[in-house]
């Protein structure tokens, strides 16, 4: 499994789990937890999209240096 939709499918759980609970403590518990696997998804989004960038500017570089 990719990490990156385990990471949404845990913070989903975290929200339906903090949803159904009938405890306040154990709703914020699963709240916080969601936002941590949310927080953890959004920074492996961010870092995907900078190594795309990052190896497309590598490539043209590459290939001006060729030419």
């Amino acid at each position: 499994m990719s990490t990156l939709p385990f990471y949404r499918e845990q913070a989903a759980a975290c929200r339906s789990r903090a949803e159904a609970s009938t405890l306040a403590n154990v709703r914020t518990l699963n709240l916080e937890a969601a936002e941590a696997w949310e927080a953890m998804a959004d920074r492996l989004t961010r870092t995907m999209v900078h190594r795309d960038a990052n190896e497309a500017a590598r490539a043209e570089a590459d290939s001006s240096r060729d030419h």
